[in-house]
């Protein structure tokens, strides 16, 4: 295969267009193009409002050699490629006496029991909450009427967290043995779309992922896998620092030598079972902060410098900024057309996350605009600090929304947070406090009086509250300062109407569980996995870290004993 980089599209082009362009860089017509696959595409908008579609393409030609012999002045252009297929590694000599158990059936779960199911291991997935249709239930349930099923929400159930957040699969992680790539063709095969193998900021959407994650499973159950749902694990059976199964809820115990733990970040109670155990865990620093709101056709405007259409999807964005203060501040899960929706999982206390349909076509662009934190802000020590630095937010959010999420405009936040500040040292003068977006605030305003129905786009119940009052001050002054700097190059992001909500809490894991480079915990057999256990940070990362896991038991074992 010949790879051909920076093939530069306009919106407006077709898939004939793209064969024509890569037939002009190899010099040959284009019906001398075999085949051609699509392997990255990313959208330019460096010159906006002049916009480019950029592709990374691979295509098989006849007498290769002399193509690209052709074309070598274009060395960083062109370029001869291999494509090396993901490979499972051999298996271990170990016999399994019992199955494998799989504790939760998010992403990492998923995939690590795809993967052993695949290869003959049988695993068993428990999962405390509900099938995916059913928890679909459950969660339209709790946004209509705010009735809470702490086992069956936004955070539990089949797929996990990331189920109800858009299904964003991008990822940092380096993948020298593809895992990265099977991650996404498993997830085609299960009916996610093609066009996540190749975009660079790939997403399924919420309303396909629940489909996805069904058919995971029925897969994973054909290779000879079993999915228990409803079937929480309140302790682990220990003997000789050797992991002897689990004890579910109901008293029932089910035995098994290998103990893989895919919990998920907001598994409080089995961090603290565990942390009863004596596993050794440790915290960890995560982020926390806020949503911000925008109109969709407002961000389009500044991303693109022109209005998204039927070429150009709801623009995407990803911010950071450095404040005085050294703290880190960024967009973190951001939701073209998408939701604010309320994540809780606990009762009276509430957590925000963001989510986006397919189409991304509501009227509101949001983003977690987060602060990252460490063991040091969390008022306390032990491993499980940052769980009770994340409760009291919670608890806060939800006595300031009186159980609903609590809503803000920006300009008041802002001017609240300066307040307090210059209250406290007198570094805020009467005329910073008057500046809340001021240079900005047109962007918002014109919107609003074309579209007035410019509102929070929020799946639960929500209402306008003091969200400058949940977060602690020094927190709230650096997302300030983070979002004030994103506004000087981002004009109109700043705006003093746009909304923020809170609390977002749930970014990542603040724990982590430890393991060796067996993949183990020091209790032999128990393999920590995923977000929930500090080694992923997002459905992708997450996944190749169930994959990795799979790995490291068939490398140890061969085979369940019938």
């Amino acid at each position: 295969m010949i790879r051909i980089n920076q093939i530069k599209m306009p919106p407006e082009h077709t898939h004939e267009d793209i064969r024509k362009r890569a037939a002009k860089v190899l010099r040959v017509a284009p019906d001398k193009i075999k085949d051609l696959q699509i392997i990255k595409k990313s959208i330019d908008a460096r010159k906006k409002p002049d916009i480019y579609i950029v592709y990374t393409v691979d295509v098989a030609v006849a007498e290769q050699d002399k193509v690209l012999s052709a074309c070598h002045g274009k060395p960083g252009q062109v370029q001869a490629v291999t494509v090396k297929e993901y490979q499972f590694p051999s298996t271990g000599s170990q016999v399994l006496t019992n199955r494998p158990i799989i504790v939760g059936t998010g992403p990492a779960g998923l995939f690590c029991g795809y993967m052993l199911a695949k290869h003959g291991y049988r695993p068993i997935l428990l999962e405390r909450g509900q099938e995916a249709q059913t928890r679909l239930a459950d969660v339209e349930r709790f946004w209509q009427e705010g009735v809470l099923n702490p086992d069956s929400n936004v955070q539990f159930g089949e797929g996990g967290a990331g189920t109800f957040s858009d299904g964003k699969l991008n990822t940092l992680v380096k993948d020298p043995l593809g895992r990265n790539r099977e991650v996404l063709k498993i997830l085609v095969q299960a009916g996610a779309p093609e066009d996540i193998l190749y975009e660079a900021k790939p997403h399924i959407g919420t309303d396909i992922l629940v489909k996805v994650v069904t058919n995971l499973r029925r897969q994973i159950q054909s290779f000879g896998g079993e999915v228990r749902f409803r079937t929480k694990v309140t302790d682990l059976m220990i003997a000789k620092n050797q992991v002897q199964g689990v004890r579910i809820e109901d008293g029932s115990c089910i035995e098994s030598q290998v103990v893989i733990l895919a919990i998920g970040h907001s598994a409080r109670d089995t961090f603290h079972m565990l942390a009863q155990n004596q596993i050794p865990m440790e915290a960890k620093a995560f982020a926390v902060g806020l949503r911000i709101e925008h109109p969709r056709t407002l961000i389009d405007q500044i991303q693109y410098g022109r209005g998204a259409d039927g070429n150009l999807p709801a623009a995407n964005y990803k911010v950071t900024a450095k404040t005085t203060s050294g703290r880190g501040v960024y967009s973190f899960c951001m939701c073209p057309g998408g939701y604010v929706v309320n994540a809780s999982s606990e009762p009276e206390r509430l957590a925000v996350n963001g989510m986006s349909y397919r189409g991304r076509d509501g009227a509101n662009s949001n983003s977690a605009i987060i602060v990252t934190v460490t063991p040091e802000d969390y008022g306390g020590t032990g491993p499980l600090a940052g769980i009770a630095f994340q409760r009291r937010l919670e608890e806060k959010a939800y006595e300031i929304g009186a159980g609903t999420v609590p809503v803000e405009r920006y300009g008041a936040y802002r001017q609240a947070v300066l307040a307090r500040n210059s209250h406290q040292d007198g570094s805020c003068s009467q005329d910073a406090l008057g500046m809340a977006g001021r240079e900005n605030t047109l962007s918002i305003a014109e919107i609003e009086t074309d579209h007035p129905a410019f509102s929070p786009a929020i799946k639960g119940q929500w209402r306008m509250a003091a969200v400058h009052d949940i977060l602690p001050d020094a927190l709230n002054e650096s997302l300030v300062e983070g979002i004030d700097l994103i506004g000087q190059s981002m004009k109109g992001f700043a705006d003093a109407n746009a909304f923020v909500s809170g609390v977002e809490s749930r970014t990542s894991s603040p724990v982590r569980i430890l393991r060796d480079s067996t993949g183990q915990s020091a209790t032999a057999g128990l393999y920590p996995c995923g977000e929930g256990a500090g080694y992923a940070g997002g459905i992708t990362s997450a996944a190749m870290d169930g994959i990795l896991i799979a790995e490291k038991v068939a490398s140890l074992y061969k085979t369940v004993i019938e």
